[in-house]
């Protein structure tokens, strides 16, 4: 299967090419520059040299605190050029994969009041599911929700997989910015009041390819299995890198962004052939272990 990757420059699409190579897919993988998404002159070269069977949209605007002072960038691109992309792909008879984010719900306070961080389940906290209601509270959430709508309106061959909290070895994370600051300091501070799954790109890229091969199409929801916060998440990272740090708890509003976060967007799916992803304790494995290839190199 030869596969157009529009955003070729990000940690996803790095880790997608991998995934691809593997499974004998053939990606051509383009940057912005190549493949502008909010063009449809663009989009229409690029489909007609490359001839895909498939595309995996990774191109988005991903600055959310950024999206706050300039939602009319934030839109042409995770709205409109989704939608630019989507229909061009309809029309040419080829599937789109859409990537989208768990920013479009609220984490509803009968959610969040559950303070059950340490991995899913129990005290009647449950994961959102494909069919739950929308309610993004940003004008990046705004953006991805409306791009998921352009996506799945332009053709029902298309799919759209929301995931969250991503990191990878190809680009900036939080995993990485905790690492880095670990290096300078043996006592970070750290929300401790937002929950959600975290993904590593290497385990999302190959179930996203999945979802390709078995024809998949419509809405699904991929994500690292159980949930934990930010601060557990840090904590787990420097318990598996073996560094001796302290993680002090902190709460959202001691260190506002322009952009509000859902408290709770731990993300499942209620599909019966979406294969649940591998749990976020083993991304955090995986991520270090490729950091260390790379840096052995």
């Amino acid at each position: 299967m030869r596969l157009l990757v529009p955003g070729g420059a990000g940690m996803l699409a790095a880790d997608v090419q991998r995934a691809a190579e593997r499974a004998g897919h053939e990606p051509v993988l383009l940057t912005r520059a190549q493949l502008d998404i909010t063009e449809r002159s663009s989009i229409e070269r690029a489909l007609a040299s490359s001839r895909p069977d498939a595309i995996v949209n990774c191109a988005a605007w991903t600055d959310v605190d950024g999206a706050e002072g300039d939602v009319e960038g934030a839109f042409a691109v995770n709205a409109h050029g989704a939608g630019k992309l989507a229909r061009a792909a309809a029309a040419a008879g080829v599937p789109l994969l859409h990537v989208s984010s768990d920013y479009v719900f609220d984490g509803a306070p009968a959610l969040a009041r559950a303070r059950v961080w340490g991995g899913g389940g129990g005290g009647g906290l449950r994961a959102y599911v494909e069919s739950d209601p929308t309610n993004p509270l940003s004008a990046y959430g705004a953006s991805k929700l409306a791009g998921e709508r352009e996506a799945l309106d332009a053709s029902p061959t298309h799919v759209v997989v929301r995931s969250s909290w991503l990191f990878g070895v190809g680009g900036p994370n939080f995993l990485a910015t905790m690492l880095s600051l670990a290096a300078r300091q043996d006592v970070l501070s750290v929300v401790d009041d937002q929950v959600g799954c975290p993904t590593w790109t290497g385990h999302l890229a190959p179930a996203l390819l999945g979802l390709l091969e078995r024809g998949v199409t419509g809405l699904v929801h991929l994500a690292g299995s159980g949930w934990v916060s930010w601060n557990g998440l840090a904590r787990e990272l420097f318990r598996q890198a073996e560094l001796d740090r302290r993680v002090e708890e902190i709460a959202t509003a001691q260190m506002p962004r322009p952009a509000p976060r859902p408290a709770f967007s731990a993300l499942e799916s209620e599909r019966a052939e979406v294969l649940p992803m591998p749990p976020w304790q083993d991304g955090v494995a995986g991520y270090l272990a490729a950091r260390d290839g790379m840096m052995a190199r």
